[in-house]
């Protein structure tokens, strides 16, 4: 199998494994989650980090902001720039999804865990 197969069959596995464990969008938390760890992205750097469209972000950031998870506002660095905030409310819908997901993986071994760690590096490296 070549490393571009590899890389599609992981990409849908995963999809499929995190979908299963949420009623709600995927993508709804994967904007939660680029947005606690990057709190000083711009909306736009994360659009890009998604690989989305910034038509379908504009829509699930809107839900989210009228749900009380997060708040957009100008970013502090650069007044041209918005970025985006976790409220309390969006740290812990969060944290559940984290939760759970973790534990329907169940217990890994140290050499899983070290080949996740490289193949998260190596991908950030390149994307």
């Amino acid at each position: 199998m070549k490393r571009t197969d590899k890389f599609i069959e992981i990409e849908s596995l995963l999809e499929n494994l995190m979908k299963s464990h949420r009623d709600g969008s995927l993508l709804r938390m994967k904007i939660l989650f680029f947005s606690s760890i990057y709190e000083n992205l711009s909306v736009s750097m994360i659009i890009d980090k998604l690989g989305i469209k910034k038509t379908n972000f504009a829509l699930m950031t809107a839900g989210l902001e009228k749900e009380g998870c997060i708040i957009i506002k100008q970013s502090n660095m650069d007044k041209r720039c918005r970025v985006i905030e976790l409220t309390e409310k969006g740290h812990q819908e969060l944290d559940e999804y984290m939760k759970e997901f973790e534990k329907s993986l169940g217990p890994t071994s140290p050499e899983v865990d070290y080949a996740v760690d490289v193949l998260c590096k190596y991908l950030n490296r390149i994307v």
